[in-house]
């Protein structure tokens, strides 16, 4: 795992910007770090050590023959199978990047319908004088750039952007209505005018004279089997996970596990123990707020698989002083990550350099309130809308929070079905609130609406399950673009790498094939539960999900008051925010007014902090 960076400079040479480029991705990579220039482009690498410890895998990597030249950020978990079809290349090292440089110069673009792994990578054809830039299938490892007439350049993260000189910070308005709405900005876009993330599955060709041409090889879709009866679908689920599992326990490293005590942290430690002998560490944050604490829940994991497990007491004390570092961390704002960072920190403080994350679980099988709403929905939408006007004026003013003011805003749409009703679910400040923050800024159309209006349009998606079409909204928009952004820019801050198993994406595309009545018969995912058998006890798959989250209401009020406060009068300060509402909806926020919640008031703290930190103008 690693980080990235690289310039090509269309018909003229690449300037001098690398160094300072990679300087700004040195977390991602304290093991090694090099760079390579020649004419055009440049290409710049930071290592974080997992695969072949020694030398050999240092970064830029040059083809056998010398005509292409790659920097490459990722795991390769397939590669020992690849290396054997590749038996006429001449292979120096033990590398994954190695093999991946090989399968490139033998199949092209054509070799990422093979990679089984999560990777941001950039090659340059010598010969072609061509760049490829690639991203993995569910977006695991970013790739952002930024292009205009006279080059393009790239990088793991944003700040090595800005850190070249060559990218103005300036805030891109259009994406703030989209980060206020989501607590993030969408792939393709971000904050910044001019820098893109490129979106999962995607991969980017561009030529020495400036022609670029984007191209989508994978989307989520489902894998053309079926069976017969819910016990064969749950066979499947278990065999492939457990192979997803085991693929990614390849590793030079010692390593270990994220352990929060529900279902899908709980479902990977045990696959891991049933695959691997030995000692298998596993880490969990506790609180002293017992209603965030699932301290007893991973504590009977770790006891019934014999790990050995570590606690990260967290107070707000703690939080505090590690939170001006989780922030500084973020490398572009999000609505979520200091407990990814708080966890990583104490994991790579124990020794270990790669971790199992039990993310994706949720997404994939159903865990959301959002897919128990789905059917509901779909049966509301028959009802005149007369009536559902009548329902929406009776929820307005019986429930004066969030929900209810979600709820009458659904029921007076002119349609109301599951995918029409997804974009206002996941959305955290509502367009009635944004304005008054905003006084006098057009918001532009919901980019979550517009997805979903886009993906009903197509056929393959109209045949899925509707479980299945709620599993693809949330990993385009939800997991991709918070979840997996959070947890590549937390952990990596500690050169931490994390693997995701349920993303693996053999098991997603299984997963989405499969109906509705044998993923989510009567309780949340009940499909990956049925496959685990008898693997988790009683106590855990049937207690109430709580999430890994941390205590922000109680600390904002209290030992965060201040912190938030100064952070909310900065962002007054500046064009188009009205510093009044602001101050009223923290006021508001202070009182407990209903329908301000603490993570409405979060997002505007991480932005303001991320504004400044960065001098975004």
């Amino acid at each position: 795992m690693c980080g990235i960076t690289g310039l090509l400079h269309f018909n003229d040479t690449c300037p001098d910007v690398l160094s300072g480029m990679n300087a700004a991705l040195a977390h991602r990579g304290p093991d090694a770090g090099g760079s390579w220039v020649e004419g055009p482009v440049g290409l710049g690498h930071r290592r974080l050590s997992i695969i072949d410890l020694s030398d050999a895998g240092r970064q830029p990597m040059h083809s056998a023959d010398g005509r292409y030249v790659m920097v490459y950020n990722g795991e390769l978990y397939n590669y020992r199978e690849l290396r054997a079809e590749l038996t006429d290349y001449p292979f120096s090292t033990q590398t994954d990047s190695e093999v991946l440089l090989a399968a490139y110069a033998r199949w092209g673009a054509n070799c990422l319908d093979r990679l089984k792994g999560m990777f941001g990578l950039a090659i340059w054809d010598r010969q072609a004088q061509s760049l490829f830039v690639a991203r993995d299938r569910l977006g695991i490892k970013p790739v952002y750039y930024a292009a205009d007439a006279n080059k393009l350049v790239f990088a793991s993260e944003v700040r090595a952007l800005l850190a070249s000189g060559l990218v103005p910070g300036r805030l891109d308005e259009t994406a703030l209505a989209d980060y206020l709405r989501y607590q993030t900005v969408h792939a393709p876009d971000t904050l910044l005018v001019g820098v893109r993330l490129l979106p999962p599955g995607c991969y980017l060709r561009v030529s020495a004279a400036g022609q670029r041409e984007e191209v989508t090889y994978w989307r989520p879709r489902p894998a053309d089997l079926s069976f017969d009866g819910a016990p064969a679908w749950q066979e499947a689920v278990r065999a492939a996970l457990t192979a997803a599992v085991e693929r990614r326990l390849v590793a030079d490293v010692p390593f270990g596990a994220f352990l929060s005590g529900g279902i899908d942290s709980s479902a990977i430690v045990a696959l891991m123990r049933q695959v691997m002998p030995g000692l298998l560490k596993t880490f969990s944050v506790t609180f002293a707020e017992e209603a965030f604490s699932e301290a007893r829940y991973a504590r009977q994991i770790a006891r019934k698989f014999d790990t050995e497990h570590h606690e990260i007491k967290l107070s707000p004390g703690d939080f505090l002083k590690l939170l001006p570092e989780a922030l500084s961390a973020m490398d572009h704002p999000s609505g979520d990550g200091p407990n990814t960072y708080v966890v990583s920190q104490a994991t790579k403080a124990a020794g270990i350099s790669m971790a199992l994350s039990g993310l994706g679980g949720d997404e994939l099988f159903g865990g959301y309130s959002i897919f128990r709403q789905a059917g509901v929905l779909e049966r509301w939408g028959g009802l005149p809308r007369p009536l559902r006007a009548l329902g929406a004026s009776a929820m307005a003013r019986l429930r004066k929070d969030i929900a209810g003011a979600k709820m009458a805003t659904l029921l007076r749409l002119p349609r109301l079905d599951a995918l029409t009703a997804y974009p206002l679910y996941r959305q955290v400040l509502l367009d009635a609130q944004i304005g008054l923050l905003l006084p006098g800024f057009a918001l532009p159309p919901n980019w979550v609406a517009q997805l979903a209006q886009s993906l009903a349009q197509q056929p393959d998606f109209q045949q899925l399950p509707l479980l299945s079409r709620i599993s693809v909204l949330e990993m385009q928009t939800y997991m991709a673009n918070v979840l997996l952004r959070d947890t590549d820019q937390m952990s990596m801050a500690h050169a931490l790498e994390v693997r995701v198993p349920f993303l693996d994406h053999e098991l997603v595309e299984l997963a989405l094939a499969a109906p509705d009545a044998v993923k989510y018969p009567h309780s949340p995912k009940q499909l990956l539960v049925a496959s685990l058998g008898e693997l988790l006890p009683p106590e855990i798959v049937n207690r109430p999900k709580m999430g890994f989250t941390l205590p922000f209401e109680q600390w904002m009020k209290a030992e965060l008051r201040d912190f938030c406060q100064e952070r909310l009068e900065q962002l007054g300060q500046r064009a188009p925010f009205d510093p009044k509402a602001l101050r009223r909806l923290w006021t508001g926020f202070l009182a407990g007014q209903p329908g301000i919640s603490w993570s409405r008031l979060w997002t505007l703290v991480v932005l303001a902090n991320w504004l400044d930190q960065n001098r975004i103008t």
